[in-house]
């Protein structure tokens, strides 16, 4: 514990110091500040990877927005005259209060990096857009870590799509989600995302490959999915589906959101995936209710976030369902909030999660999470996250908590350029 508070007064000490120091503008310029010429400020709330309504507004129009640059235009084209170029990079230091110093994070761990990647997107066409990752970090690494492609058009006030996506561990929702809630990974407000969301505590962050049917419009949006839990098997089928309802309205100032996620169906696989996942029949069945709540109190932003959701328990004499393999349903209820300590630099975080695991017994899962983080520019940022564990989950042999710990400190530095 001496550790840590040291951390949190370092901290803390660091943040005070910084922002006097520091100039006060802040230059953004991943792929997408720079095709339209604007700040990450503008789609971010409070900082990335965390969208605003106008983030929303340019994620749904399939990323082909354009103002910060010069086009070539001609006869059935229209794309920027450079191709937007990001890299995304994660250093992180986690540290467990575990006994057990042979080896892992009890003894402290420097993930360098944790995530890199190399990220292109922008605008192909005026109907259509892509992203594209490709990661950087380890031997053998994936040359198509993640993509989509969205071909989007104006039908009676809506932008309507059609997303075919492929990511390695972003789950079905990585074809189209807006909301900050961790309804899909890479869109959270704390790194411990299985502390602050319920999606990610249940599993729904897999391996996933399929095509999206959205609609969305200022008022909400939705997404069914025809998709399978496999980045690279080649023979699949039938498909799972996915199914994503939400709206995202603005009352008295605060921008809202709220929805509902569901899992549903069996896939086959013919050939195992590189990530693990065995061939044969794999079940989908989850679903999750959350909420968000952004605006300002007192001149300081502030982000509130909520999620409850059930993964169905594996049923004897039927595929095991992929995101709980135990007897019981497996729940995860969470809420969190942020609060812009100084707004647009630095934020202090708080939140609590409560949990299932689904197992006969000592099956009670809870965290509670400490997070700030601070900007020394709008894509650089740095985050210090800590986590605190209970419950009887903890009294089994393989979770004991004398020898792994039941606390989990994360410094970390995250940055696009």
């Amino acid at each position: 514990m001496k550790k840590q508070s040291c951390i949190l007064a370092f901290l803390f000490f660091f943040i005070v110091v910084a922002s006097l120091a520091l100039p006060k503008s802040a230059q953004a310029i991943p792929a997408f500040a720079r095709q339209t010429g604007m700040a990450c400020s503008t789609c971010h709330f409070q900082h990335f990877p965390a969208l605003n309504a106008f983030g929303r507004y340019f994620k749904a129009g399939g990323y082909t927005m354009v103002g910060g640059e010069s086009m070539v235009e001609g006869d059935m084209l229209s794309l920027p005259s450079t191709l937007n170029a990001s890299i995304v990079l994660k250093v992180r230091y986690q540290k467990t209060n575990g006994d057990d110093d042979s080896s892992g994070t009890n003894k402290g761990e420097l993930q360098f990096p944790d995530e890199a990647a190399l990220f292109l997107g922008g605008r192909i066409g005026e109907h259509m857009g892509f992203a594209y990752e490709m990661g950087l970090n380890g031997e053998g690494f994936d040359n198509f870590t993640s993509f989509k492609m969205p071909f989007v058009y104006d039908v009676m006030g809506a932008k309507v799509s059609v997303i075919p996506f492929n990511t390695d561990g972003l789950g079905a929702a990585f074809g189209f989600e807006l909301l900050n809630t961790g309804a899909v990974r890479n869109i959270r407000t704390l790194e411990h995302r299985k502390d602050i969301s319920a999606q990610q505590y249940l599993g729904t962050a897999t391996a996933a490959e399929g095509i999206a049917f959205v609609a969305a419009n200022n008022l909400g949006f939705i997404n069914y999915s025809l998709w399978a839990p496999s980045h690279t098997a080649k023979d699949v089928g039938p498909m799972s589906q996915y199914l994503r309802v939400a709206t995202t309205p603005t009352v008295g100032g605060w921008d809202l959101g709220g929805g509902v996620q569901w899992w549903g169906g069996t896939t086959s696989l013919g050939t195992a995936d590189a990530a693990g996942l065995s061939a044969g029949a794999h079940q989908t069945h989850a679903w999750v209710i959350d909420a968000q709540a952004q605006g300002i109190i007192r001149s300081l932003p502030l982000g509130v976030y909520l999620t409850y959701g059930s993964a169905e328990k594996s049923k004897a004499g039927e595929p095991e369902n992929l995101f709980n393999s135990n007897t019981d349903d497996k729940t995860a209820l969470s809420v969190s909030a942020e609060l812009g300590v100084l707004p647009g630099r630095a934020t202090v975080s708080l939140g609590y999660r409560t949990a299932d695991t689904g197992a006969a017994s000592d099956n009670k899962d809870n965290g509670l999470v400490l997070g700030a983080t601070y900007q020394f520019a709008q894509n650089v940022q740095l985050q210090l996250n800590h986590s605190s564990y209970g419950g009887d989950y903890y009294d089994l042999p393989a979770n004991n908590e004398d020898a792994e710990g039941d606390q989990l400190t994360t410094l970390m530095l995250f940055t696009a350029f």
